[in-house]
């Protein structure tokens, strides 16, 4: 009415534009605040309440401005500053988001609002020290704002006050029982703590407000993988999938389930379906091309053509260095080496005793870590570092410029496509030689990477065709043990002890496959009264020893002729050893860290000859500490041997006693002959490269 009798009254549009905005119609309440600002071009609480409408309909670059213009009208208003900042945090401008925040404090301490807004961008930015400080501020001021405990609660999660976090998180909680947030919130920092089962509580607290949250599914689902709750998680991952069937990381975590279940076929039909939904990202190629190459009827052909795609779209984004080919003119080497896995790992396990040896007037060592859990290993590793770079929150062309700005000569993959790794940022081509090793036993698919470090056993040349990089080999093996920590002693043969051969095998349980039940089986019937040892983090699940002893079962082997072990901390895993005669390696995927450890303790390790990279590492192990006799070339020769080696107690009792010092003086153990090979390849690779280009030199 008031704008019928007098249809230039800004007022008037300003206040229909509330009643509108009230009533959720926001577009017609864009064009009320206009009008109010067309008739009165003056008129701040306009522009402000504009602002913040344009804020709802995420057109923050708008909304910007007319809380700019708010500001210039009336600039010692607090909550236009506020609300300016607010925008411009939402649109990314950090920096300016916190300078106009504080000038909004500035010119109202006691408003708890600008304080939380300032909090959460301080937040934003990282500065949580800071961050804490204006949210408690906000808590002294109003006392009961849920929002503001929520925020103190995650700043301090942040600060790794997680004790702290979870005492603002119950705050929070107590101030609103039923908001899903708050619940969701505490099981984040239980999770943190490990205290999984807590967090399973919350996560399930919070789905009962908001049931069709797919993130609150998803996050319990992870809770239960953690509890080893598979298939609790599987059902938790499926409903994640129903509410959002077309947001790509819910197909992506189903399928990781998945590959937890055993269930390969489906992870990988699932982590096509997350790159149907999303084909740039990296984490599912990656997790994708892993399950294809754990495949049991492995088609190397297939891999090459997926692994080939996945480079050539992380080669689309990617604007590579080109390298002007310099001699070194008495400088050394700079060698980068890119992983997730500086720790107890088996690639900080395999690379200790490496770096240690290295000859400094040769190799210059960069590290760049992906990943922030360190340890006693990362402690051990990082005086040989000439430079330890965190890379764990850049982005693909960041950490591309930061391994650029390094001038490394030759950048080395030590992940491939396991978890951390940064292969995206390979395809910059920020190194003018890069090469993947140690980390993983398929080709990257990257282009940009020229080399892949293996041996003779390992990459034969009949199978380069497997690679889109050109193979490097080195002398003896492309893995060189290092000696653990433990100081555990190698005992006496148990079968003396005993009356029987135990034969064992620590590896994962995924790697024990039916066709690996079914000769195992075998073998136990042509070796009456032997004992099989399985150790593994699996059989800590009762249903999954009942399962393991069921399908040992099926082939006729009782459960009084199985050892069921579940994971064990280190010292105990190692004396665990003492307790078998022979390890079996199962087939085609052998054990790689357990082999070498096995002969660490003195105990021999039966393995089977394969036909591609991951099927022959054991192989190369075994040649390297001069045990090739015990390498089968088929099923008929696996048991034959195992018969064979059981029936000898002199043979075995001599092994054991003396395998570890000859482990030490072979090629798998000599760490200083093993450096000069590496610095040797690492320059050869240099030397190809001043010569021509990796495509042109030599295999080797």
């Amino acid at each position: 009415q008031a704008i019928a009798l007098r249809p230039d009254y800004a007022q008037a549009y300003n206040n229909l534009g509330n009643a509108l905005k009230d009533l959720g119609q926001s577009d017609a309440a864009v064009l009320a605040y206009g009008k109010a600002i067309e008739h009165d071009p003056r008129y701040a609480d306009a522009y402000n309440n504009l602002g913040n409408v344009l804020t709802t309909q995420r057109k923050f670059d708008a909304a910007v401005d007319s809380y700019r213009a708010a500001v210039a009208l009336n600039p010692g208003r607090a909550i236009v500053h506020g609300n300016l900042g607010t925008a411009l945090l939402a649109r990314g401008d950090l920096d300016e988001s916190i300078a106009t925040l504080r000038r909004a404090v500035e010119l109202d301490p006691l408003d708890p609002q600008v304080h939380n807004c300032l909090g959460s961008a301080l937040r934003e930015a990282g500065r949580n020290d800071e961050a804490i400080v204006h949210f408690e501020r906000v808590i002294e001021l109003s006392g009961g704002d849920v929002d503001a405990h929520l925020n103190l609660s995650r700043a301090l999660k942040s600060q790794n006050r997680i004790e702290e976090s979870v005492e603002a998180g119950k705050r929070a909680i107590e101030l609103d029982p039923r908001r899903a947030e708050g619940y969701v919130n505490l099981a984040h920092a239980y999770y943190w703590l490990d205290r999984v089962d807590d967090a399973i509580v919350q996560y399930r607290r919070a789905l009962e407000f908001d049931p069709d949250s797919a993130d609150i599914h998803q996050n319990l689902s992870i809770a239960l993988c953690q509890a080893r709750r598979v298939h609790e998680a599987l059902e938790s991952a499926q409903a994640a999938v129903a509410l959002e069937p077309g947001t790509a990381r819910r197909h992506a975590h189903l399928a990781d389930v998945l590959r937890k279940t055993g269930d390969v076929d489906a992870a990988i039909k699932c982590y096509r379906r997350a790159l149907e939904c999303d084909p740039d990202n990296p984490g599912t190629y990656t997790s994708l091309l892993f399950c294809l190459a754990g495949q049991t009827d492995f088609d190397p052909d297939a891999y090459l053509a997926d692994a080939r795609v996945f480079g050539a779209r992380m080669s689309m984004h990617a604007k590579p260095w080109r390298h002007q080919p310099a001699p070194l003119n008495g400088r050394r080497l700079r060698v980068g080496f890119v992983s997730g896995d500086f720790r107890r790992h088996p690639v900080g396990i395999f690379l200790e005793s490496v770096v240690a040896h290295l000859d400094r007037s040769r190799v210059e060592l960069v590290a760049f870590t992906t990943f922030d859990t360190e340890d006693d290993y990362t402690a051990r590793l990082k005086p040989h570092f000439d430079g330890w770079h965190r890379i764990t929150d850049l982005g693909t062309e960041q950490t591309a410029r930061r391994i650029h700005d390094e001038r490394i000569d030759v950048l080395v993959d030590l992940a491939g496509h396991t978890a951390h790794n940064r292969l995206p940022a390979f395809a910059w081509k920020p190194a003018p030689i890069q090469v993947s090793w140690l980390g993983f036993f398929a080709s990257t698919g990257i282009a940009e990477m020229d080399y892949f470090l293996g041996d003779a056993h390992v990459l034969p040349a009949a199978e380069e065709a497997h690679f889109v990089e050109r193979p490097w080999r080195l002398p003896d093996s492309y893995l060189c043990f290092t000696p653990p920590p433990h100081d555990v002693q190698v005992g006496p043969l148990p079968m003396l002890r005993n009356g029987h051969i135990t034969f064992g095998c620590f590896g994962k349980l995924v790697k024990v496959t039916d066709e690996v039940v079914r000769v195992w089986s075998r073998l136990l019937h042509a070796v009456p009264g032997a004992k099989l040892l399985l150790k593994a983090y699996e059989l800590a699940v009762e249903d999954i020893c009942d399962a393991t002893r069921a399908r040992f079962a099926a082939h006729g082997i009782g459960a009084d002729r199985l050892i069921l072990e579940q994971g064990s901390s280190r010292d105990a895993y190692f004396a665990a050893y003492n307790r078998a005669d022979v390890m079996l390696s199962p087939f085609p995927y052998p054990g790689g860290t357990t082999t070498a450890e096995s002969l660490w303790m003195g105990v021999p390790v039966l393995g089977m000859k394969g036909e591609r990279f991951v099927t022959h590492i054991c192989e190369s192990l075994l040649h390297a500490a001069g045990l090739g006799d015990w390498i089968a070339s088929d099923e008929a020769d696996y048991i034959a041997k195992a018969v064979a080696f059981s029936r000898d107690r002199g043979e075995l009792a001599a092994m054991r006693a003396g395998l570890r010092q000859q482990m030490q003086r072979s090629p798998l153990g000599d760490a200083k002959r093993f450096a000069r090979h590496l610095e040797d390849a690492f320059h050869g690779m240099w030397d190809a490269w001043l010569a021509g280009t990796p495509e042109d030199s030599p295999a080797r």
